[in-house]
């Protein structure tokens, strides 16, 4: 995936990664772990190392985001850095496990605080206002703990921080994703800001996530379903975790096939909807670079054989084993798609 003089996106093995040597690396995020002697730079690029098992292909993989634009990394507080002119990316890594609990609250609530009061100050302290996509992964998220479910006690202290730090908590919200991580994984959080606003997208098919009723907790998730970035040179579609929801409602529940195709229409929804508020756009399913998340690693070849009907062969898809947001959910998939700008070279 590429775009000139803009953000890009790659998938890679941590032996490629290695081997490409890019100096214009704005962050990099690790899933089952960074390789101890292939990881990227500690000292310089921020990594956010995701514990969370491959399903196919080779045994790491590093998404590693860069700009062809000179960077220069740092870190406040605990959130490390890297930023262009225009873009940052940024990570933060938190174990409940090192967290003193806020009074009436768990360990899991107070470090989701923590870090989204320290991604707010960083973006306000050095002059990136917008955040454009966060990715966060969560240990045991459907497990119940103080007598709520931990996706919900993650939303509501989420919600609580962004307006404590006055920020928007519905409409221009960032795209998003919130994944379960194993038992004794730390709480990560990655995420890219920019200098100016994206434009953001719903899915006619479901209602926005931030409008959700209060069957699904006292405190709706904070996203929007995608967020569009206009480049120099061609435009960014990030598509936030998407599943087999229409209005509100889960459907298929216990068919992982149907679930996907029905996450495929919802997808295919947003990419007609971001080309039609962006008349320039042309984004397609032969545009998108894919994460696929698996519940039930037994429900991989049905998922799998969906997706290869659906996207085009050069399409890079990996699929990774996590938990979903809601519990009668088998798959969720995210996307990232560019589509190049009128005479664009």
């Amino acid at each position: 995936m590429r775009a000139p003089a803009g953000l890009r996106l790659d998938y890679l093995s941590a032996a490629e990664y290695q081997a490409a040597q890019w100096p214009d690396v704005l962050g990099v995020a690790t899933f089952s772990g960074p390789p101890a002697s292939s990881a990227p730079s500690a000292s310089e690029i921020p990594v956010a190392a995701i514990n969370m098992p491959l399903l196919l292909g080779t045994a790491d993989i590093c998404e590693v985001w860069r700009t062809e634009l000179p960077v220069e990394s740092g870190q406040r507080n605990r959130v490390r850095f890297r930023r262009s002119q225009t873009l940052l990316f940024g990570c933060i890594a938190l174990a409940e496990s090192q967290i003193a609990p806020a009074a009436g609250s768990s360990a899991l609530a107070t470090a989701t605080a923590q870090a989204y009061r320290e991604i707010c100050t960083t973006l306000d302290a050095l002059g990136y206002p917008h955040l454009l996509r966060i990715w966060n992964y969560l240990p045991d998220i459907n497990r119940d703990s103080h007598g709520i479910e931990r996706y919900r006690q993650f939303n509501r202290a989420r919600q609580e921080a962004l307006q404590e730090c006055g920020r928007a908590t519905n409409g221009n919200v960032p795209a998003a994703s919130a994944l379960g991580a194993p038992s004794g994984s730390p709480l990560v959080v990655y995420f890219l800001a920019g200098r100016s606003a994206p434009t953001f997208i719903e899915n006619p098919r479901q209602v926005s996530a931030y409008r959700y009723p209060p069957q699904y907790g006292s405190h709706a998730p904070v996203f929007s379903r995608a967020t569009l970035l206009r480049q120099p040179d061609t435009l960014m579609l990030f598509i936030s975790g998407t599943s087999s929801i229409v209005g509100h409602r889960s459907i298929h529940v216990g068919d992982s096939a149907a679930q996907t195709r029905e996450t495929l229409a919802n997808i295919g929804a947003l990419l007609e909807e971001a080309n039609r508020v962006e008349h320039a756009a042309r984004f397609s399913f032969a545009t998108l670079a894919c994460k696929v998340y698996v519940r039930r690693p037994e429900d991989l070849p049905a998922i799998h054989a969906e997706l290869q009907s659906a996207v085009a062969p050069s399409t890079r898809v990996i699929y990774l084993q996590a938990d979903i947001c809601r519990q009668d959910l088998l798959v969720e998939i995210e996307a990232t798609g560019l589509s190049p700008l009128s005479g664009a070279a």
